[in-house]
Protein backbone atom coordinates (compact mmCIF):
# COMPACT_ATOMS: atom_id res chain seq x y z
CA UNK A 1 0.00 0.00 0.00
CA UNK A 2 1.24 3.49 -0.90
CA UNK A 3 0.62 4.86 2.58
CA UNK A 4 2.72 2.20 4.36
CA UNK A 5 6.35 3.08 5.08
CA UNK A 6 8.29 -0.07 5.94
CA UNK A 7 11.12 0.01 8.47
CA UNK A 8 13.29 -2.96 9.46
CA UNK A 9 11.36 -3.76 12.66
CA UNK A 10 7.99 -2.05 12.14
CA UNK A 11 5.65 -0.50 9.57
CA UNK A 12 4.17 3.01 9.64
CA UNK A 13 0.74 3.63 8.14
CA UNK A 14 0.63 7.31 7.16
CA UNK A 15 -3.09 7.50 6.30
CA UNK A 16 -4.73 10.72 7.45
CA UNK A 17 -1.48 12.32 8.63
CA UNK A 18 -0.65 15.72 7.17
CA UNK A 19 3.05 15.22 7.86
CA UNK A 20 4.38 11.97 6.43
CA UNK A 21 7.52 10.10 7.44
CA UNK A 22 10.38 12.47 6.61
CA UNK A 23 14.06 13.11 7.19
CA UNK A 24 13.48 15.38 10.20
CA UNK A 25 11.46 12.75 12.02
CA UNK A 26 13.77 9.80 11.39
CA UNK A 27 16.85 11.80 12.37
CA UNK A 28 15.21 12.83 15.63
CA UNK A 29 14.18 9.23 16.30
CA UNK A 30 17.71 8.02 15.63
CA UNK A 31 19.69 10.73 17.42
CA UNK A 32 17.65 11.80 20.46
CA UNK A 33 19.42 10.35 23.47
CA UNK A 34 19.33 10.05 27.24
CA UNK A 35 21.04 7.67 29.69
CA UNK A 36 18.77 4.62 30.03
CA UNK A 37 15.45 6.49 29.98
CA UNK A 38 12.55 4.71 31.68
CA UNK A 39 9.82 7.18 30.72
CA UNK A 40 9.74 9.01 27.38
CA UNK A 41 7.22 11.46 25.91
CA UNK A 42 6.78 12.42 22.24
CA UNK A 43 4.84 15.67 21.77
CA UNK A 44 3.09 15.92 18.40
CA UNK A 45 3.66 12.31 17.43
CA UNK A 46 2.02 12.43 13.98
CA UNK A 47 2.36 8.96 12.46
CA UNK A 48 4.14 7.73 15.60
CA UNK A 49 7.38 7.01 13.74
CA UNK A 50 9.62 8.69 16.34
CA UNK A 51 7.97 6.71 19.15
CA UNK A 52 8.48 3.44 17.27
CA UNK A 53 12.15 4.24 16.63
CA UNK A 54 12.72 5.11 20.29
CA UNK A 55 10.94 1.91 21.30
CA UNK A 56 13.39 -0.07 19.19
CA UNK A 57 16.36 1.77 20.73
CA UNK A 58 15.29 1.87 24.38
CA UNK A 59 13.85 -1.56 25.06
CA UNK A 60 13.02 -0.93 28.73
CA UNK A 61 11.31 2.43 28.29
CA UNK A 62 7.59 3.19 28.44
CA UNK A 63 6.69 5.84 25.89
CA UNK A 64 3.72 8.20 25.93
CA UNK A 65 2.70 10.04 22.76
CA UNK A 66 0.53 13.15 22.45
CA UNK A 67 -1.19 14.20 19.22
CA UNK A 68 -3.78 16.96 18.89
CA UNK A 69 -5.08 15.94 15.44
CA UNK A 70 -7.72 13.24 15.98
CA UNK A 71 -7.17 11.45 12.67
CA UNK A 72 -3.39 11.40 13.06
CA UNK A 73 -3.79 10.22 16.67
CA UNK A 74 -5.96 7.31 15.52
CA UNK A 75 -3.41 6.35 12.87
CA UNK A 76 -0.52 6.55 15.33
CA UNK A 77 -2.41 4.41 17.84
CA UNK A 78 -3.02 1.78 15.16
CA UNK A 79 0.68 1.85 14.28
CA UNK A 80 1.58 1.35 17.94
CA UNK A 81 -0.85 -1.54 18.37
CA UNK A 82 0.43 -3.24 15.21
CA UNK A 83 4.03 -3.14 16.43
CA UNK A 84 5.90 -5.55 18.69
CA UNK A 85 6.41 -2.66 21.11
CA UNK A 86 2.67 -2.16 21.74
CA UNK A 87 2.69 -3.03 25.45
CA UNK A 88 5.09 -0.13 26.16
CA UNK A 89 3.27 2.57 24.18
CA UNK A 90 0.35 4.84 25.11
CA UNK A 91 -1.35 7.39 22.84
CA UNK A 92 -3.18 10.47 24.12
CA UNK A 93 -5.35 12.36 21.61
CA UNK A 94 -4.86 15.83 23.07
CA UNK A 95 -2.81 18.99 22.87
CA UNK A 96 0.28 19.09 25.07
CA UNK A 97 -1.19 21.67 27.47
CA UNK A 98 -4.34 19.61 27.95
CA UNK A 99 -2.23 16.51 28.44
CA UNK A 100 0.01 18.09 31.08
CA UNK A 101 -2.97 19.66 32.87
CA UNK A 102 -4.48 16.18 33.19
CA UNK A 103 -1.16 14.57 34.19
CA UNK A 104 0.41 17.10 36.54
CA UNK A 105 2.65 14.59 38.33
CA UNK A 106 4.15 12.92 35.25
CA UNK A 107 7.93 13.20 34.95
CA UNK A 108 10.03 12.13 32.00
CA UNK A 109 13.66 11.16 31.46
CA UNK A 110 13.38 12.14 27.79
CA UNK A 111 10.92 14.39 25.98
CA UNK A 112 11.14 14.66 22.19
CA UNK A 113 9.29 16.74 19.64
CA UNK A 114 9.31 17.49 15.93
CA UNK A 115 6.91 20.41 16.48
CA UNK A 116 5.18 22.94 14.24
CA UNK A 117 8.17 25.07 13.45
CA UNK A 118 7.50 27.92 11.02
CA UNK A 119 7.30 30.91 13.33
CA UNK A 120 4.79 33.62 12.39
CA UNK A 121 4.91 32.58 8.73
CA UNK A 122 2.28 32.46 6.04
CA UNK A 123 -0.12 29.56 6.40
CA UNK A 124 0.39 26.70 3.99
CA UNK A 125 -2.58 25.52 1.90
CA UNK A 126 -4.87 23.18 3.78
CA UNK A 127 -5.87 23.39 7.42
CA UNK A 128 -4.32 20.07 8.46
CA UNK A 129 -0.87 20.85 7.08
CA UNK A 130 -1.11 24.36 8.50
CA UNK A 131 -1.73 22.89 11.97
CA UNK A 132 1.18 20.50 11.53
CA UNK A 133 3.77 23.02 10.30
CA UNK A 134 2.95 26.54 11.48
CA UNK A 135 2.82 28.18 14.88
CA UNK A 136 3.77 31.35 16.74
CA UNK A 137 6.12 32.36 19.53
CA UNK A 138 3.49 31.77 22.23
CA UNK A 139 3.42 28.08 21.32
CA UNK A 140 7.09 27.65 22.15
CA UNK A 141 6.86 29.76 25.30
CA UNK A 142 4.13 27.44 26.61
CA UNK A 143 5.95 24.36 25.33
CA UNK A 144 9.24 25.14 27.08
CA UNK A 145 7.45 26.06 30.31
CA UNK A 146 5.56 22.74 30.32
CA UNK A 147 8.71 20.79 29.54
CA UNK A 148 10.55 22.48 32.42
CA UNK A 149 7.91 21.22 34.83
CA UNK A 150 7.87 17.62 33.60
CA UNK A 151 11.53 16.67 33.18
CA UNK A 152 13.21 14.58 35.83
CA UNK A 153 16.23 16.20 37.53
CA UNK A 154 18.60 14.76 34.94
CA UNK A 155 16.01 14.49 32.17
CA UNK A 156 16.54 15.85 28.66
CA UNK A 157 14.37 17.35 25.95
CA UNK A 158 15.34 17.06 22.28
CA UNK A 159 13.74 18.95 19.39
CA UNK A 160 14.46 19.32 15.68
CA UNK A 161 13.94 22.86 14.37
CA UNK A 162 14.89 25.30 11.60
CA UNK A 163 17.70 27.57 12.78
CA UNK A 164 15.63 30.75 13.38
CA UNK A 165 13.18 28.79 15.53
CA UNK A 166 15.99 26.95 17.32
CA UNK A 167 17.60 30.29 18.17
CA UNK A 168 14.32 31.58 19.59
CA UNK A 169 13.91 28.44 21.72
CA UNK A 170 17.47 28.79 23.07
CA UNK A 171 16.61 32.24 24.39
CA UNK A 172 13.61 30.82 26.26
CA UNK A 173 15.60 28.16 28.13
CA UNK A 174 17.28 30.40 30.69
CA UNK A 175 13.91 31.89 31.66
CA UNK A 176 12.74 28.51 33.01
CA UNK A 177 16.01 27.14 34.39
CA UNK A 178 16.95 24.93 31.45
CA UNK A 179 20.35 24.72 29.76
CA UNK A 180 21.47 23.74 26.30
CA UNK A 181 23.44 20.46 26.22
CA UNK A 182 23.99 19.53 22.58
CA UNK A 183 23.48 20.93 19.09
CA UNK A 184 23.50 18.70 16.02
CA UNK A 185 23.54 20.76 12.83
CA UNK A 186 21.86 19.06 9.86
CA UNK A 187 23.27 19.84 6.42
CA UNK A 188 22.25 18.58 2.99
CA UNK A 189 25.89 18.54 1.83
CA UNK A 190 29.21 19.12 3.57
CA UNK A 191 29.51 22.64 2.11
CA UNK A 192 25.85 23.53 2.77
CA UNK A 193 24.57 25.92 5.40
CA UNK A 194 22.71 23.93 8.10
CA UNK A 195 18.94 23.88 7.55
CA UNK A 196 17.94 22.21 10.82
CA UNK A 197 19.31 21.82 14.33
CA UNK A 198 18.61 19.02 16.76
CA UNK A 199 18.92 20.72 20.13
CA UNK A 200 18.98 18.99 23.51
CA UNK A 201 18.51 20.75 26.82
CA UNK A 202 17.90 19.92 30.48
CA UNK A 203 18.27 21.17 34.04
CA UNK A 204 22.00 20.57 34.35
CA UNK A 205 24.55 23.10 33.16
CA UNK A 206 27.14 21.66 30.79
CA UNK A 207 29.56 22.54 28.04
CA UNK A 208 27.55 22.53 24.81
CA UNK A 209 28.61 19.70 22.51
CA UNK A 210 28.27 20.67 18.83
CA UNK A 211 28.38 18.19 15.93
CA UNK A 212 27.17 17.94 12.32
CA UNK A 213 25.23 15.41 10.31
CA UNK A 214 25.62 15.62 6.53
CA UNK A 215 22.85 13.86 4.60
CA UNK A 216 24.40 13.54 1.12
CA UNK A 217 27.93 13.11 -0.24
CA UNK A 218 26.49 14.09 -3.63
CA UNK A 219 22.95 14.24 -5.06
CA UNK A 220 21.09 10.99 -4.30
CA UNK A 221 24.17 9.49 -2.58
CA UNK A 222 23.74 9.27 1.20
CA UNK A 223 26.75 10.02 3.37
CA UNK A 224 28.35 7.37 5.56
CA UNK A 225 27.30 9.33 8.66
CA UNK A 226 23.65 9.43 7.62
CA UNK A 227 23.69 5.73 6.79
CA UNK A 228 25.31 4.93 10.13
CA UNK A 229 22.63 6.89 12.01
CA UNK A 230 19.76 5.12 10.26
CA UNK A 231 21.09 1.68 9.35
CA UNK A 232 19.16 -0.04 12.16
CA UNK A 233 15.88 1.42 10.84
CA UNK A 234 15.72 2.07 7.09
CA UNK A 235 15.48 -0.88 4.73
CA UNK A 236 17.59 0.91 2.10
CA UNK A 237 20.71 0.60 4.30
Amino acid sequence: MANIFKFKQFDVNQSGCAMKVNTDGVLLGALANAPEPKNILDIGTGTGVIVLMLSQRFIKAHIDAVEIDEVAAKTADENFNASKFADRLTLFAAGFEEYFNANTEKQYDLIVSNPPFFLNSLASPGAKKNLARHTDEAFFEKFILCVSRHLTDDGLCTMILPLPTANFVKVLLAEVGLYLQTIISIKSFAESIPHREIITFGRLQAMVDETDVVIYDEPKVYSAGYQQALKEFLTIF
